[in-house]
């Protein structure tokens, strides 16, 4: 299952342990991480997921593969700047939400519009998002949907 994992390019301590246990626990069940590719949640979650031997899938705002994280294994340029969320959204068959400001929350919609689960962990409260309590909780969410 691909499962799409988007938050806060810029975020603390708590917010890298979460996204890097989501990337775990994603790599752990076979999952392929769909994210933006570059920094905060996207490099810790795919930090994770390589971590326990997943894949990652990294699509970039710019036309230039190299500025993807370190753990991405597949950078997918666009060219298109933030317009890429869509493709970030599209691309998960659920999402998982973590921090995060209006990349984000734009993000998040598309998901709902494309009909797509999505478990949130600190993220804006909007309906269709299930607020979950943990990393555990979030990915059971994505997989049971």
């Amino acid at each position: 299952m691909r499962i799409s994992v988007i938050g806060g390019g810029t975020i603390g301590d708590e917010d890298t342990t979460v996204a890097r246990r989501v990337g775990e626990l994603l790599g752990e069940r076979g999952h392929t991480l769909v994210c933006g590719g570059r920094t905060g949640v996207m490099e810790a979650a795919c930090r994770g997921a390589k971590e326990e031997g997943g894949d990652t899938i990294g699509i970039l705002p710019s036309t230039d593969p190299n500025e993807a994280n370190d753990y991405v294994d597949v950078p997918i340029v666009t060219g298109i700047g933030n317009a890429r969320n869509v493709l970030v959204a599209l691309n998960g068959e659920g999402v998982i939400a973590i921090d995060g400001s209006y990349g984000t929350l734009s993000e998040i919609a598309h998901a709902l519009d494309f009909g797509r689960s999505v478990a949130g962990l600190g993220t804006h409260d909007v309906a269709g998002v299930q607020a979950v309590a943990s990393p555990e909780a979030a990915v059971k969410y994505v997989e049971d949907a």
